[in-house]
């Protein structure tokens, strides 16, 4: 394979990938929607769309690995090629989300509906926001604007922190809806993980980018927060 051909091979992988996140994104959106509405279709389509994500995940993987195996890239095409695996893993299961999100829906669906002290369309909002800006990061091959993602990722926590903390004091004081408020709980945590995921996305874009690893960047931002509360204390 000539090097133009491999760089041809290397655009075609990235565009695939691309429709495997446009398929990852509207599926997310389309379980929160159905959860908004009570619209049982919406799940089913969320159903259908995670064995094409699944299917594409397979083709993408073997592309990848088959590149790997025939040209042995060096540096920045091989990084390319790394993120693309991993980046693909993590679409996979934000599919693997919204196929959760539907589930729990379909549940909620079999049950009165009731008025309960979260705002998870809120929630989904800025999970998705963080999933296209990890995305157009990668797209643009920019590592700046991935870092913006990686700090966006503590307010989805906060959020479902403050969800839960509600939704169990509902389960604790209103038993006859308990069902439903442990159903919305498993959406909200649903959530946080496809939050999480867009963060993996952007860790792997800088990784490409500049050969950086920043995983783990919110347990050290943690660390970093605690020991400056302990220096203020002392």
């Amino acid at each position: 394979m000539s090097r133009i051909q491999f760089q041809q091979s290397l655009e075609e992988l990235k565009e695939n990938l691309l429709v495997m996140a446009g398929l990852a994104e509207q599926a997310i959106q389309r379980a929160i929607e159905a959860y908004r509405t009570h619209d049982l279709s919406l799940c089913e389509l969320v159903m259908r769309s995670e064995m094409a994500i699944n299917r594409m995940e397979r083709d993408i993987d073997q592309r990848a690995l088959d590149l790997l195996a025939m040209q042995q890239p060096m540096a920045v095409d091989l990084r390319f090629i790394l993120s693309v695996i991993k980046i693909n893993a993590d679409l996979e299961r934000i599919g693997d989300s919204a196929k959760s999100i539907a589930d729990r829906v379909r549940f909620m669906l079999q049950m009165p509906p009731v008025e309960l002290p979260v705002d998870v369309p809120r929630m989904a909002a800025m999970a998705i926001d963080m999933i296209r800006k990890s995305l157009k990061a990668f797209i643009e091959g920019d590592a700046e604007l991935a870092r913006t993602v990686l700090t966006l990722d503590s307010a989805v926590d906060a959020v479902n922190r403050a969800s839960y903390a509600s939704l169990t004091k509902v389960m604790e004081e209103q038993g006859q809806v308990a069902p439903q408020a442990l159903n919305t709980l498993m959406i909200c945590r649903s959530l946080e993980r496809v939050a999480d995921h867009a963060t993996n996305i952007a860790e792997d874009v800088i990784f490409w980018v500049q050969g950086a690893d920043v995983r783990h960047y919110k347990s050290v931002k943690a660390a970093e927060r605690e020991a400056e509360a302990a220096g203020t204390k002392e």
